[in-house]
């Protein structure tokens, strides 16, 4: 019978030989149901856009019309916002453990409003105005697509489907991509620095589809967001950050100088 042993620098545990397995099986396996799957996608994308045309005559589109009829093309959003969630829930029970909260285990609670919310008005504030520069920047460059945020058409849930479609965005990537992925590798047996570069190669992959320029923003945020964890071991900022940063770019595209 093999045995967990202490690891004073590390995790807290060296994982035997067979629950290591173990757990590059539930890697591939989460990744391969949720962001891993996108960034497989985004790469085929890419190459797709490529070699029609130059990637600046490309667009990408975030929020699509489902349907014509206005009953169907809702339930279809509220259907693809949930399921995209189902991720998020097990990995909420892939991290529960007997007697502890998994939810302050990775920091997504209410413990520290004050303090989640001016970190996550801060982050708005680096992570977006840098974003928008990248963007016209990438566009300048012929690096990136055109973006159009949302091609939905205006009903009156359009916009609170927008907003949840962008809180969605921030759990299920850092939740996922930082609270679980983190631990999940440095357990297997990763260095903390190849775990944050691999979630962050990771995090710019699945953004691949809308061009060079995407692909290196989204790996320096997720850079940031690691370093952010690890030190503060709080995930609740990060995800409202994230739904900010979406939901100002979903409802004020135009204005924000995308599409």
């Amino acid at each position: 019978m093999s045995e967990n042993r202490p690891d004073p620098g590390g995790v807290g545990v060296v994982l035997a030989k067979r629950d290591r397995r173990r757990l590059v099986f539930e890697v591939l396996l989460v990744l391969g149901l949720s962001l891993g799957q996108s960034a497989v996608y985004s790469v085929v994308q890419l190459l797709d856009k490529m070699s029609r045309a130059p990637i600046a005559q490309g667009t990408s589109t975030l929020n699509v019309v489902r349907s014509n009829r206005e009953f169907f093309d809702l339930t279809y959003q509220i259907l693809d916002i949930f399921f995209a969630l189902v991720p998020v829930f097990l990995v909420f029970y892939l991290l529960a453990e007997p007697g502890k909260s998994v939810f302050r285990r990775i920091g997504l609670d209410f413990r520290r409003p004050v303090r989640d919310g001016l970190g996550a008005l801060g982050l708005l504030v680096v992570i977006g105005v840098p974003s928008l520069g990248l963007y016209a920047a990438g566009r300048a460059l012929g690096i990136t697509t055109e973006i159009i945020p949302s091609a939905l058409n205006q009903y009156w849930w359009t916009v609170p489907v927008l907003v949840l479609s962008a809180i969605h965005n921030g759990l299920l990537e850092e939740v996922v991509m930082v609270g679980w992925l983190l631990d999940r590798l440095e357990r297997i047996g990763f260095t903390p620095l190849v775990a944050v570069l691999a979630s962050s190669l990771i995090r710019g992959s699945y953004h691949l589809y809308q061009g060079f320029g995407p692909f290196v923003g989204n790996f320096a945020m997720g850079l940031l967001f690691c370093w952010l964890y690890k030190k503060y071991g709080r995930v609740m900022p990060l995800v409202v950050a994230h739904s900010l940063v979406d939901i100002a770019a979903f409802t004020l595209g135009p204005a924000l100088g995308f599409g």
